[in-house]
């Protein structure tokens, strides 16, 4: 069977290089876990994200709701707003966002108002996920836009990370 060549191009965009190859993956999960470990040096939760359009970060954040004073200011979100300031438009819908810990659902619900074609996360979050463990929000028949998901990538550096600072922040008790 023949296929034109545009249909070619497709297939090894979607397939060949996401999902079939954990290594393509890995250097934006890393960079991801280096901003997770800001989080930590700043005493916020360890949780960092980069959104990457045509094979270049374009958008980094780490969780700041604390410093910031500001329940939004998830890494997620801040990667996400600052994606989309560099490309002028809120719509992202060819870019890849690299988690450290699955999306709550403020952050589910931002990956679908900004059209990402993928999510790749690392650790799940039992307590608030709302991808995989509880919500499984992108998937809810109502949204207008459908999210990629890979898991589990990185998900013990991920974790580890997380496990960490919760265990200091019991052991000085201070939450």
């Amino acid at each position: 069977m023949h296929f034109p060549a545009h249909c070619f191009a497709y297939f090894l965009l979607n397939y060949t290089l996401r999902d079939s190859s954990l290594g393509y993956h890995l250097p934006y999960m890393r960079s991801a876990i280096a901003l997770a470990q800001r989080a930590f040096s700043a005493d916020e939760v360890p949780v960092g994200a980069v959104v990457v359009l045509a094979n270049k970060i374009i958008g980094r954040g780490y969780n700041r709701s604390m410093s910031q004073s500001d329940p939004t200011a998830h890494a997620e979100i801040l990667a996400l707003r600052q994606a989309a300031k560099r490309v002028g438009n809120y719509r992202l819908t060819l870019a890849t966002l690299y988690c450290t810990l699955e999306p709550c659902a403020m952050c589910a619900g931002a990956l679908v108002l900004a059209r990402i074609k993928l999510l790749v996360y690392g650790a799940r979050d039992t307590k608030a996920g709302a991808i995989d463990s509880h919500l499984n929000l992108l998937a809810a028949g109502f949204l207008n836009h459908r999210v990629e998901v890979i898991s589990g990538v990185l998900a013990e550096e991920s974790s580890a990370l997380l496990k960490e600072f919760f265990r200091l922040k019991r052991k000085r008790k201070t939450f």
